[in-house]
């Protein structure tokens, strides 16, 4: 069965540096309360719940149970959650939308990055024999496959910086950013990359509704309809991959029907300058198109909302009738390990 499956609302928190008063059920709840107050559904009206965490970040088992309760499951609903960016349960709700199931699906996702060490915290994510004794950090791999690209004669340092002074200029208009405006590119953290090629570290939320059919129609003045969604993934060993490039992506993105015809918005999932430049390269994307108008990544970076972010942004343009056709991204895992790409359109106008 073929159903035609859009995001119909998106919400978000400021996404902040701290948030040390709040909970993850606190920081959750004025989310959901909006995205479901854009459609005027309540919660009893959503036929499926899926939501990303990361346990690791919240530093206790099952976490992701507190922030359900926030949501309401009883009386008792469908619901799933993945270990993984918000990205990836939406993957999971459209799936579910897809077998005709239910109609309508709640996807949220939420991380706390302050009260840890996000550089060491992120290591858990490489291969346990070979790499992850070695416990090379975050920024440092970032570094090796931004130093890949200057070798390559692909990206030099300006470049990197040019990337970063848009990203935050352009968040300037986005009210949720974390950073905003011109900023210094700072000393290096880890050569060739300094403090302005990193993102930041914060906390924050997201959430989506999903929508299928006559139900998104009535759920949304321009529903943003997910054409295609698919993710792939690099090999775990870092040595046997090409950091300058990320074949995943583009495969992702040929499933996701991407090249069928232009896009006119990127929303990339790029914490670090180097990582734009790969995925343009990658995803094919023109000068022609708008890449990252909300800031992306380089200005606010919750960990485990990020991607589904991407997603969210891509889809509020639609709404707001300033892009036709937009493509989104989300990625996780060390120098663009895993990648997700949707591509979500808007009726003809």
């Amino acid at each position: 069965m073929t159903r035609d499956i859009a995001v119909v609302a998106f919400a978000q928190t400021d996404h902040r540096r701290t948030s040390d008063e709040l909970s993850e059920v606190e920081m959750l709840m004025p989310v959901l309360h909006e995205v479901l107050e854009r459609t005027g559904l309540r919660t009893a009206d959503i036929g499926f719940t899926c939501s990303g965490s990361c346990d690791y970040l919240a530093g206790r088992a099952f976490s992701f149970t507190l922030a359900l309760d926030g949501v309401g499951a009883w009386p008792p609903i469908s619901e799933s959650h993945v270990e993984m960016d918000g990205a990836w349960a939406l993957y999971e709700a459209w799936t579910k939308l897809l077998t005709g199931d239910a109609d309508t699906a709640l996807v949220y996702s939420y991380g706390k990055s302050s009260p840890g060490r996000v550089r060491d915290v992120l290591t858990r994510q490489l291969d346990p024999y070979y790499l992850a004794p070695l416990w090379p950090d975050s920024v440092s791999l970032a570094a090796l496959q931004a130093q890949a690209l200057i070798d390559a004669g692909e990206a030099d340092e300006p470049a990197l910086a040019a990337v970063a002074a848009r990203s935050r200029a352009d968040a300037d208009a986005n009210p949720h950013a974390q950073l905003r405006g011109a900023r210094p590119q700072g000393d290096y953290v880890v050569r060739p990359l300094r403090t302005g090629d990193c993102p930041p570290v914060g906390d924050g939320a997201a959430a989506v509704i999903l929508a299928a059919g006559d139900r998104a129609r009535a759920l949304c003045e321009r529903p943003a309809w997910i054409r295609g969604i698919d993710h792939r993934i690099e090999p775990h060993g870092l040595g046997v991959r090409d950091l300058t490039d990320a074949p995943s992506a583009r495969l992702a993105a040929e499933h996701a029907g991407a090249y069928e015809r232009p896009v006119d918005t990127a929303e990339l999932h790029a914490p670090f300058s180097s990582q734009e430049i790969v995925l343009r390269k990658a995803l094919r994307l023109g000068d022609d198109v708008r890449v990252n108008p909300s800031g992306g990544a380089l200005a606010a970076h919750p960990l485990m909302a990020a991607g589904l972010l991407r997603i969210g942004e891509a889809a509020a343009r639609i709404h707001r009738g300033e892009s036709d056709r937009a493509l989104a991204h989300a990625t996780s895992g060390p120098c663009l390990q895993q990648n997700l790409v949707a591509v979500l359109e808007g009726d003809p106008r």
